[in-house]
């Protein structure tokens, strides 16, 4: 797990070997004494205990495993049954609709028809249902673990995933920020960024409707968050022959949750049974601190700078000045409108200014190019 000098991280020294040491650490019951059991390295915990107990000292213990420990607890009772089964049913009715007016465009993992995805279902439930949402969202664990990795000030973000029978398995993988990102664009920021992404966001799956084991719940690998280079692993056979032979699945209840580092490496797995729908709500709660200080219109500084980025096409220095005025992140976006084709993020503002550079557009092409972009993000 080497470190270069210039502070990188490479993909070339990835090894087996030292995930798998991490893997071979045993959850120490004593790290978590609110914890109701540990189950496969995983504590679970009883929402009413949590409820119960000291908020600092089970925020301290809830963000201790997270981070140095096995990267993920659960929760039998997360969300009040009540609570849940109205969600669900605003949740089916969602996913009625977009089969009836063809809005389903499937995701990164799974093609229309081999599951649903509702995307940006927070919004969607408060529009539809907003005492549901009330409700739902007032649960006092959702916000004690929320806190306890990011602290306050944080945003909820919530996608709906429907996987039918017969449903695949994903392939294991860590989750945004860099989890997201191509490898080879991953091994270029810092290892510092590396230690810092994982603590940008929770992330969370809530059970709507029981879900045994043969349905597929979320594969776990506990103690993989602590693999300095797990956004480097790629696609290797090895790492994936490690995680099926040591992930763990825990079955859950309806309105139980599980809680995870978004640096864990996890999968949905592979939906065996015959009559199980298995619908979770995917919640990712982010930091506060991910925005910039400042509001800025950039489509309007790109629209302003391309005549004289234009005139000075093939000079040095250009593509500088585009990450100094454009968007060149994915995200937050409107997954809807704006898909992840071919990859796990859609184009950025900044590939729309290059696209430009590169085929000479004018700037009245790139303004329809960035007002569509601009639209396309919208969520209403």
């Amino acid at each position: 797990m080497t470190v270069t000098a210039a502070g990188r991280l490479r993909a070339a020294d990835v090894r087996v070997e030292d995930l798998a040491a991490l893997v071979d650490t045993v959850t120490d019951p004593a790290r978590v004494p609110h914890a109701a059991a540990v189950d496969r390295g995983v504590p679970v915990y009883e929402a009413a205990t949590l409820r119960a107990a000291d908020p600092e000292a089970v925020r301290a213990e809830l963000a201790s495993a997270l981070a140095d420990g096995p990267g993920v607890v659960a929760v039998a009772g997360a969300v009040e049954r009540t609570a849940v089964d109205r969600v669900t049913r605003a949740f089916d009715a969602l996913v009625a609709e977009q089969r009836r007016t063809g809005a389903g465009a499937g995701d990164h993992f799974a093609a229309p028809g081999a599951n649903d995805r509702v995307w940006n279902a927070l919004e969607k439930l408060a529009v539809r249902d907003p005492d549901a949402f009330v409700d739902y969202y007032g649960s006092e664990v959702l916000a004690l673990v929320a806190h306890a990795w990011l602290g306050p000030g944080y945003q909820v973000t919530s996608q709906v995933n429907v996987v039918h029978p017969g449903g695949a398995a994903q392939v294991p993988h860590r989750d945004y920020h860099l989890g997201f990102l191509p490898l080879t664009t991953a091994e270029r920021y810092p290892a510092h960024v590396h230690a810092l992404s994982p603590a940008l966001t929770v992330q969370a799956v809530i059970a709507h409707g029981d879900m045994p084991v043969e349905s597929g719940p979320t594969m776990l690998l506990p103690h993989s968050q602590r693999y300095p280079h797990g956004y480097l692993i790629g696609d290797r056979p090895e790492f994936r022959e490690l995680f099926a032979a040591r992930h763990v699945q825990l079955p859950l209840r309806s309105g139980d949750a599980v809680f995870l580092n978004p640096a864990l490496l996890h999968a949905a797995g592979h939906n065996r049974s015959v009559d199980v729908r298995r619908t979770a709500n995917l919640l990712q709660v982010s930091s506060a601190f991910g925005r910039a200080m400042e509001a800025v219109d950039r489509a309007r500084v790109c629209v302003a700078i391309h005549p004289a980025l234009r005139a000075r096409r093939g000079a040095p220095g250009l593509a500088n000045a585009v990450a100094a005025a454009a968007e060149g992140y994915s995200f937050p976006t409107n997954l809807d409108r704006d898909p992840p084709v071919g990859g796990l993020a859609p184009p950025t503002q900044a590939d729309l200014v290059h696209a430009a550079l590169a085929e000479d557009w004018d700037t009245d092409r790139l303004c329809a190019a960035l007002a569509g972009h601009a639209d396309r993000r919208r969520t209403a």
